[in-house]
């Protein structure tokens, strides 16, 4: 792939006669077919506007960070918590124009008896809710085999913890997780199959009001002992607790038995909500960052799930490629989580991101150039991965609705969504899945089969 550590070249405006440029500016036109290339303008600014207001990344010559951090900081072992990519972009910075330092990797190769045969799918999918499965599954379904579409999700964990079909799994069942909202998930699997669609579980992860409340040792608690609930008033599970990841796991490991090709784990992360800083999560958080903790989790599901010969997917905030304050918070690492991951899935939705991120008034309003900038931070941060090591492929999710609480927005339709998959290929990318609660998607927006 093309180095896309760029240098930073600072350029200042001069006042020239109009006339010779505007001539100069037509023949450049003339000669190159009016193929003109759209640059990203905030990357390379003059100094005295270096601070992208939304993500908390300073962006500098050469893409490096000047993030600080202090003791509380750090890690459990002292270390500067923004290690990996999140290091090698602080000060100071190098002499040369392009980076040239590398991290430290560990001897040991990860996996490295792991021999994969597993068949990679190119994916284009949709998101089919919980809600709507037996709604609207044939609808998916048509539309998948008339465009280029060729994948779907599927909730098998849902937002409210429940499990949509009758798993055998004991602690599942014995908290009363279990629904039969999809009444023969053997079936539903061999009719997507048998109209050749890559089928990939949904669970979410760390957001389950049943397990917390059933389970109340393995819940978020404040420091009074009481559980810890969202602005929703729903519970989360500790990420702390070894018992968490393992229901994860068998919860995965069910999904690849009955078929699906790769568990998509989302919610993966610590809630944000107010009140987080009252949270007691036990003796094991003064042994390891809230980073470690997610990325170790992740490390061992693959562990299991790849040599089952399924994939394994991590849904993440596409504010984490860039911004280590936000990794912290959230314990999302998108350069660690890369290294163990398959697939990593940054939700790059413009209405996500706030006004003046990178450099935009209104993120909303510029689909192509949201995604474009924030994937092309996704190239910089995985390029530093050893090429010896894993690295996931990116598979972004997309906007497929129209975010009517955003007071600056679009109606979004065929162009919108067009505008951020021409983002995607144009950073390099060649998969992406599209979101919309309501499983209502924008045909004319997609390319016929």
């Amino acid at each position: 792939m093309e180095n896309i550590f760029y240098e930073g070249i600072r350029t200042k405006r001069r006042r020239r006669k109009k006339g010779p440029v505007i001539l100069l500016l037509l023949l450049a036109a003339v000669l190159i077919g009016f193929g003109g290339y759209k640059i990203s303008q905030k990357l390379l600014t003059d100094e005295e506007d270096e601070k992208d207001p939304g993500s908390e990344v300073l962006v500098v010559d050469n893409m490096i960070e000047a993030a600080s951090w202090d003791a509380a900081d750090a890690n459990s072992d002292g270390s500067d918590p923004d290690s990996g990519v999140y290091k090698l972009w602080t000060e100071p910075k190098p002499t040369e124009a392009v980076v040239t330092q590398t991290p430290d990797y560990d001897e040991e190769v990860w996996m490295a008896d792991f021999v994969d045969t597993r068949e990679r799918v190119d994916a284009k999918g949709i998101y089919v809710s919980s809600a709507y499965i037996n709604k609207k599954l044939n609808d998916a379904i048509d539309l998948i085999d008339s465009t280029e579409l060729n994948a779907i999700v599927i909730d098998i964990k849902s937002d409210g913890g429940y499990i949509t079909y009758r798993m055998d799994h004991p602690l599942a069942k014995e908290i009363g997780a279990c629904t039969s909202t999809i009444g023969d998930i053997n079936a539903t699997i061999k009719k997507l199959k048998d109209h050749g669609i890559y089928t990939i579980a949904r669970i979410v992860s760390l957001k389950d009001p049943v397990l917390a409340e059933k389970r109340k040792d393995l819940a978020l608690k404040n420091k009074d002992g009481s559980i810890f609930r969202d602005s929703s008033g729903l519970a989360w599970v500790n990420p702390y607790e070894d018992e968490v990841w393992e229901y994860l796991l068998e919860i995965c490991k069910q999904c690849v038995a009955v078929g699906f090709d790769e568990v998509n784990l989302d919610y993966i992360r610590f809630a944000t909500d107010k009140g987080m800083s009252n949270v007691d999560f036990g003796p094991k958080a003064e042994e390891m960052t809230r980073i470690e903790v997610i990325t170790e989790g992740i490390k061992k599901i693959c562990e299991v799930i790849k040599p089952m010969g399924a994939f394994v997917s991590c849904d993440v905030y596409g504010a984490i490629i860039s911004s280590s304050t936000d990794a912290r918070i959230v314990g999302q690492s998108y350069f660690n989580m890369a290294k163990y991951l398959d697939y990593i899935c940054p939700m790059v939705y413009p209405s996500h991101y706030g006004n003046g991120y990178y450099g935009l008034d209104y993120p909303d309003t510029h689909p192509y150039e949201l995604v474009y900038h924030a994937l092309m931070d996704s190239q910089k941060v995985l390029y530093m991965i050893d090429p010896a090591e894993n690295k996931a492929i990116v598979r972004p999710w997309l906007q497929d609705f129209t975010a009517t609480w955003v007071s600056h927005h679009l109606n979004y339709g065929k162009e919108e969504v067009r505008a951020q998959i021409k983002g995607v290929y144009d950073a390099g990318y060649s998969e992406w899945l599209l979101w919309n609660a309501g499983v209502s998607y924008t045909a004319d927006a997609l390319e016929k089969e």
